[in-house]
């Protein structure tokens, strides 16, 4: 297989002939609680049997020194170095739908040339339509199923899903940046965020990640079976009830979430500042308690 120089990127091979496939992002780098936007995207890479086809300038686009190259040394011989890389990927989900996937940690420089590139790339492919994916930590109980929130430059993308919008000014990641790149040259973009509870936002949380996989699925129809993370889902569930069922402050905390989550329906967030109960206690018994069963 040869590889194509185009400047900012690399083609491994010639670019297939695409029916309007589907682009996912999931750049490291920005808020990811539970690790549910990373664990979509090995959900998506394995099922959809993803391959290389394009890799990014890393010269250009990452500093070596925030991201040094690991060294695999064996009995004192160097034998590689292994660099970051940021990479998309083509395959097809079980259906037959076209999935590319942008992967590898954020630029740490020239995001406006990369995203120029990256729509560049998506305008050659026939994309007709990006999701990115994140995920936030939030007042919300685990009893209860997780939400998505979405942004989109598109009001038109926004008024057609059915996730929560909110109104606030928060710091940008590469994937708010990609959502504008893409939305001017004509592909349209979203945002999806799964709200993960703030007791467990440092531990790998299954049911955020299903809700993004569903959440692609009703974006674009891109559908990603995942039976073993919903299995992992009902076992996690079921260790984190019995944590909290021994704990009369617990039990009342995780009601009390419950209780804000019922009464904002479908269409709002807790405006900045509304009082909801801490969690720093919990937390650190429940990662105590799971790591003691594993």
């Amino acid at each position: 297989m040869t590889a194509a120089d185009h400047g900012d990127y690399v083609v491994h091979g010639e670019l297939p002939r695409l029916d309007r496939p589907v682009l996912v992002v999931a750049m490291a780098g920005w808020i990811d609680a539970g690790g549910a936007a990373a664990a979509a995207m090995a959900e998506i890479t394995s099922t959809c049997s993803i391959q290389p086809l394009a890799t990014f300038d890393a010269d250009l686009f990452i500093d070596y020194r925030a991201r040094r190259p690991v060294m695999e040394l064996r009995d004192g011989v160097n034998t590689r170095l292994v660099w970051s890389e940021i990479q998309l990927g083509v395959g097809a989900d079980p259906q037959g739908h076209p999935v590319l996937t942008l992967t590898g940690p954020e630029p740490d420089a020239q995001w406006r040339r990369f995203a120029r590139a990256v729509s560049e790339l998506a305008l050659r492919l026939g994309v007709y339509q990006m999701v990115a994916l994140g995920a936030y930590p939030f007042a919300s109980p685990h009893t209860r199923p997780p939400r998505l929130a979405m942004s989109s430059p598109s009001a038109e993308v926004v008024a057609r899903l059915p996730y929560l919008r909110s109104s606030v000014d928060v710091p940008a990641g590469m994937s708010a940046v990609l959502e504008h790149a893409l939305t001017e040259a004509g592909i349209a973009s979203v945002g999806l965020w799964a709200q993960v509870p703030h007791y467990l936002g440092v531990m790998a949380y299954p049911p955020a990640t299903l809700a993004l996989l569903n959440g692609i699925r009703e974006a674009t129809g891109v559908a990603i079976p995942a039976p073993d993370l919903a299995s992992h889902a009902t076992a996690q569930r079921e260790r984190i009830d019995q944590l909290v069922a021994g704990n009369a402050e617990h039990a009342a905390m995780v009601r009390q979430l419950e209780d804000v989550y019922d009464s904002l329906g479908d269409e709002a967030l807790p405006q900045p500042g509304a009082e909801l109960p801490t969690a720093d206690d919990l937390a650190a018994e429940i990662e105590r308690f799971l790591r003691g069963q594993s």
